[in-house]
């Protein structure tokens, strides 16, 4: 009579898989690590930037701003834009808590006493770039303190044309 004998992986085969799985596991791991902090930027106010002085000269940041409109100038032959931004809160919070965004940054623009930043930008003017929008950037602080904005670093908000769509698309149900 012939005996069936029975296979099973034994302890060495379940080592491999383990070890393999662990592997895997870590490779996936040191990549998300890895590729989490080399595209890693510090987020500052303005009010914040400036505090840091020469330690973020050169350093790639994001800041956010008002823009305050009578500083807007466009040069269409070089594309130089240039701007100034005055200080708003980075703290979601604190903004509901002043009235919203839209008061936010009507508040910064008015306001002598915020903190100001120059900035340049090398490209075509943004049509969203107006008084009172919120300025996004990405970009680096020269030595001469004015923020220079990366290729594709600016990004405009302009929430009062947000906010005065809300109640119309309230009032027809979309």
């Amino acid at each position: 009579m012939e005996h069936a004998v029975e296979t099973r992986p034994g302890l060495a085969g379940r080592a491999k898989f383990i070890i393999g799985g662990v592997l895997i596991i870590a490779a996936v791991i040191y990549l998300v690590i890895t590729n989490t902090s080399a595209g890693a930027q510090y987020f500052f106010t303005i009010e914040e930037l400036n505090g840091r002085g020469e330690s973020v000269v050169g350093q790639n940041v994001r800041i956010s701003g008002a823009v305050i409109g009578d500083t807007i100038s466009y040069d269409p032959e070089t594309l130089t834009l240039r701007f100034t931004v005055a200080n708003v809160p980075g703290d979601n919070d604190e903004i509901e808590a002043q009235g919203g965004l839209a008061a936010v940054l009507h508040e910064a623009v008015i306001d002598p006493q915020r903190a100001r930043l120059e900035v340049v930008y090398y490209g075509v003017q943004p049509d969203l770039l107006r008084d009172e929008a919120q300025a996004i950037m990405t970009g680096q602080l020269g030595e001469d303190g004015t923020f220079y904005v990366d290729d594709n670093g600016l990004l405009l908000k302009c929430p009062t044309k947000y906010e005065e769509a809300v109640p119309e698309q309230a009032e027809t149900g979309g």
